[in-house]
């Protein structure tokens, strides 16, 4: 996020905290906490954070915590990845032939 994002994600929240300190200064200063985050990502928290609480955010409430969206959008792709291949799986399933079921357990009645 560049400096001018980050005064824009200030605005933004200026807007609904108004005793939230946007001056050139602190924009200057928290750029240096937010240059490697992205700015959209930003935006979203900030956007859940107006939602809940009644107090400006943080550095730290801002950056929320992306580890843990990263975690759990990979793991929301691999479960849609597993609930394809389990349809795809259903698409292409068949009944086994006629008599395997009883040959089988046969099998395992006479293996003791």
């Amino acid at each position: 996020m560049d400096k001018a994002e980050v005064a824009q994600l200030f605005k933004k929240i200026k807007q609904r905290y108004p005793t939230f300190d946007a001056s050139l200064e602190e924009v200057n200063e928290c750029h240096k906490h937010l240059q490697d985050f992205p700015f959209e990502t930003a935006i979203q928290n900030v956007d859940q954070h107006i939602k809940t609480e009644k107090w400006p955010p943080t550095i730290s409430e801002i950056r929320g915590r992306l580890g843990e969206q990263i975690e759990r959008d990979r793991m929301r792709d691999l479960t849609a990845t597993y609930f394809a291949e389990r349809e795809a799986a259903a698409l292409n399933a068949c009944p086994p032939p006629p008599g395997w079921k009883d040959g089988l357990i046969e099998r395992l009645r006479y293996r003791k």
